[in-house]
């Protein structure tokens, strides 16, 4: 039997790519929590394998279907009548968005409002965007903090800052709380290493499994806060589902961060016969520091990543096992 909009609940959500990575791991924490789910995804980059845990759950479907296509939107979300929406989908390539700006701009910011104007016309209370501590760009304000200033340096960054702004504005309707949630660097089952989309860890992980050896671009001691996709769920889905929580801007990070040179002794307690990494030149629009501050999202949201990096690691390889 469906279930239906109940009055100061979230019940009912939507996720858009849902076949993603994180998609995948939102729709299953999500039903886990009892929520009915619909998931929408083009499988332009998202995977129907990443949902085959879930495709037959009684409170999940699925829709093929592209974000920036009004009308299926409008359809879709009109006809599921969602309490929440998470706003997932996206092109994450940055050397894509790089190549193909008008890309980026028409899936990145246009999507995203067409996605934000279905969810207010469907009565969607919450609206939860992926964002990207790119928005950051080369800041030296360490740790990364949302109330510092925002220098995107590439195309992708830039989208995402642009969409932020968008999605803000609809804190001015009374009708839907708008949550934008910067990700750091999100790692974990599911992160294809072979695509142009996947993170250091995923990509450093499948080489040290296959005996090959990884490449550092630069000299290793660039650092990064890697977050686990299962603390990163667990920040949408508080975001989403928790009606008391105000909108905003929120940083999902560790606070904690950790050199490609440190990442490299981890993966060498796993993987003891790794091959010698090999060093290259540093590669151009590359960020050298990205550290987040954790501390607004721990005092408004609740929320604080609890997953260390040699945990996470040791999950990837079973899961990848």
């Amino acid at each position: 039997m469906e279930e239906q909009k109940v009055s100061g609940k979230i019940n009912r959500v939507a996720v858009t790519g849902a076949a993603g990575f994180i998609g995948s791991h939102t729709c299953e924490g999500l039903l886990d929590a009892g929520k009915t789910v619909i998931g929408i995804d083009n499988l332009s980059t998202g995977k129907r394998i990443n949902l085959k845990g879930i495709g037959r759950h009684e409170r999940f479907s699925f829709s093929q279907a592209d974000i920036c296509q009004e009308d299926a939107m409008a359809a879709i979300l009109g006809d599921f009548q969602p309490d929440a929406v998470i706003h997932l989908a996206a092109l994450v390539s940055v050397p894509i968005a790089e190549n193909d700006p008008d890309e980026n701009y028409r899936i990145n910011v246009l999507g995203t409002k067409i996605v934000a104007q279905a969810a207010l016309r469907a009565s969607a209370r919450r609206m939860v965007f992926a964002s990207s501590a790119a928005v950051y760009g080369n800041s030296d304000q360490l740790p990364l903090s949302e109330e510092g200033p925002t220098q995107p340096i590439n195309q992708y960054g830039m989208a995402k800052l642009e969409a932020e702004t968008l999605l803000l504005s609809y804190n001015e309707n009374p009708g839907m709380t708008p949550t934008c949630l910067r990700f750091f660097n999100v790692y974990g089952p599911r992160q294809d290493p072979t695509s142009p989309y996947s993170g250091v860890i995923s990509i450093f992980a499948d080489l040290c499994a296959s005996g090959r050896p990884v490449t550092v671009y630069g000299d290793g001691r660039q650092d990064r806060d890697f977050i686990f996709i299962k603390d990163i769920t667990r920040g949408i889905i508080t975001s989403a589902t928790n009606p008391e929580l105000p909108g905003g801007i929120y940083n999902l990070c560790t606070g904690q961060g950790k050199t490609l040179l440190e990442l490299l002794d981890a993966l060498k307690e796993i993987y003891p016969g790794m091959p010698p990494p090999v060093f290259k030149g540093e590669r151009v629009g590359d960020i050298r520091h990205s550290l987040g501050n954790p501390s607004a999202a721990r005092r408004i949201l609740g929320f604080e990543a609890t997953t260390s990096l040699a945990a996470g690691i040791h999950e990837l390889q079973n899961e990848e096992k």
